[in-house]
């Protein structure tokens, strides 16, 4: 599908369109399992943390509307109703208007995502702030946002990721994507196979950008964690290319990255310096690792990364004859990826 011309769309501010609310206050911790969504402020999995039983008598955040998280302006449309996550600052914001619908809500969400993303966990919107954004949309013959246009839009996205998942079914039957047996891979512990340092801790909002070249690395999970360039501070000298960055607690907690560019750090954001000459795509398989064990038994705001990844954080990794990771096979694997994932894309360009 080709890129939408946007020339005739028009400026709104959310507020205009949306009645904005926060939901009220409440903690996961103080519910059991169930099967009603607890949205909070992720931004995977349509913002749904786990699903939970609602107390006796508790009214539920009502569904057909945009959720935006106010750490990063991730936004969602929720079709059901919900739990919503309140009661502190990166408590979820819920955007309310009747003539949405799952579809237009879907586009909408996208739009509003890609206008917020400028938020960060050290500098979070607030139900105001995200009220006061605007936003770009296409309008009808009156100037009024064209929802008829933006279903459309969306129900034709569809028919084409059918098509697209369709193809990548296909690629997943390949040898390379079959299950991998990891009944002789080992346990590491980090400090078996990296450096580990608590970073620079710098504050992002006190960063002078006028000379901007070394990259400035926070707890996020686009661009590879970097969060805008800088310039070098005289007397501190950045981390080398090659290291890898490792978000510690927050939203995107477990987010790790290599950086292929010299790189300061926020807060809570470890570099992983490697003991050996470690190939690129080992480190890219070892960092997948990190990612799912972090997101498998770690969780943010309660059981975060800091207290444990100089102690007792381990990884699986195969290993070789000698009992040790095995690069070569991580290097391998990895290759074998890109070379089935170029080809999948290749194929979905096709269509």
């Amino acid at each position: 599908m080709g890129k939408i011309d946007t020339s005739k769309w028009e400026p709104f501010k959310i507020r205009s369109l949306f009645t904005v609310k926060r939901p009220a206050a409440r903690s996961q911790s103080k519910y059991d399992d169930g099967d009603v969504p607890f949205v909070a402020s992720g931004n995977h999995n349509n913002g749904v943390l786990k699903y939970l039983c609602p107390k006796t008598g508790e009214i539920l955040d009502k569904g057909n509307c945009i959720t935006v998280s106010p750490i990063d302006g991730s936004a969602f449309y929720q079709k059901n109703d919900f739990l919503g996550r309140g009661g502190a600052g990166s408590s979820i914001i819920m955007l309310y208007n009747d003539s949405i619908n799952e579809y237009s809500g879907c586009f909408i969400a996208t739009i509003i995502s890609t206008v917020c993303k400028k938020y960060y966990y050290s500098d979070m919107a607030n139900k105001d702030v995200i009220a006061e954004e605007t936003i770009m949309l296409p309008v009808d013959e009156n100037h009024q946002p064209d929802f008829s246009y933006m279903e459309e839009y969306m129900k034709n996205r569809e028919i084409a990721v059918s098509a697209s998942l369709t193809k990548l079914h296909s690629a997943k039957q390949s040898a390379v994507f079959r299950k991998i047996d990891v009944k002789e891979w080992r346990n590491f512990h980090l400090y078996d196979i990296f450096e580990i340092d608590s970073g620079t801790k710098l504050d992002k909002a006190k960063m002078d950008t006028t000379i901007p070249k070394i990259s400035f690395v926070g707890r996020s999970n686009f661009n590879n964690g970097i969060t805008q360039k800088v310039n070098e501070i005289k007397g501190l000298t950045p981390y080398d290319s090659g290291c890898l960055t490792l978000a510690l607690g927050g939203a995107y907690l477990g987010s790790c990255f290599i950086q292929e560019e010299p790189f300061y750090t926020s807060q809570n954001v470890a570099v992983l310096i490697p003991k050996e000459n470690i190939t690129f795509e080992a480190k890219q398989f070892i960092a997948s690792a990190i990612f799912k064990e972090s997101q498998n038994n770690y969780r943010a705001f309660i059981k975060e990364l800091n207290a444990h990844i100089k102690r007792n954080f381990v990884i699986k990794l195969p290993v070789n004859t000698d009992g040790d990771p095995d690069y070569d096979y991580m290097t391998a694997y990895i290759s074998k990826i890109k070379k089935q994932s170029s080809h999948t894309l290749e194929a979905l360009q096709a269509i």
